[in-house]
């Protein structure tokens, strides 16, 4: 499916599932979501880690919901837990099966996405593991002046967020140097297509999901 469809379609689930309270709904989407995890080969090791990260907060709200409500409402209990496995599952679906960048150029192509904020995203994601590398390097420059940078310093974010400021107007220029001019039409060496099947497929599980809720208590 195309990339933006396949997130709009996982908005719709977690709209739908929010403002209803349907506990074997949400059953049946969260074995879907795991179905579609294994078909496009998902590591077992990283469904294994989602599904147990994603259990502490279920027990917590389990405990209190079920426990220490004034009418310990087990079923609704149970509703709100399945109800964060369908969020933590369908956002997987979409996280763990395609690209950040796929699914920026799909937004950008087939949703008309500016291209400015397209690029913005992008230079976030790509300069992640950047900033990571840079704190590192600016709590080793204090330790060899005799300085601790501890993660909750001011001091140590203050340095990042200078280093980064360096890096925006660099990515500028470079961008600038590449062609890059603001609101003028720009060509794609990778095309993302958006065909009719990817429609039928999209509207064949709303509707199946508009079944599901109306069907299953």
């Amino acid at each position: 499916m195309n990339p933006s469809l396949k997130l709009f379609l996982v908005l719709i689930i977690t709209l739908e599932v929010t403002f209803t309270s349907h506990l074997y709904s949400n059953v049946v989407i969260i074995i879907l979501a795991l179905a579609y995890l294994i078909y496009r080969r998902v590591r077992w090791q990283r469904l294994a880690w989602l599904i147990v990260i994603t259990l502490v907060p279920a027990l917590a709200i389990f405990v209190t919901i079920a426990f220490f409500s004034p009418g310990h409402n087990v079923y609704f209990a149970w509703v709100l837990v399945t109800r964060l496995y369908v969020y933590v599952l369908t956002g997987s679906a979409v996280s763990c099966t395609t690209s950040a960048l796929l699914l920026v150029r799909s937004l950008e192509q087939n949703c008309h996405l500016p291209s400015k904020f397209a690029y913005g995203i992008l230079a976030a994601l790509n300069l992640f593991p950047r900033i990571a590398q840079e704190v590192r390097l600016i709590r080793i420059a204090g330790q060899m002046r005799g300085i601790t940078l501890h993660w909750w310093s001011p001091r140590l974010y203050f340095k990042a967020i200078l280093a980064a400021s360096q890096w925006a107007d660099q990515m500028a220029q470079a961008m600038e140097s590449h062609g890059f001019v603001e609101g003028q039409s720009r060509t794609s060496a990778h095309r993302v297509p958006l065909t009719r099947r990817d429609w039928l497929i999209f509207f064949i599980l709303v509707f199946t999901l508009q079944l599901l809720i109306v069907a299953l208590p």
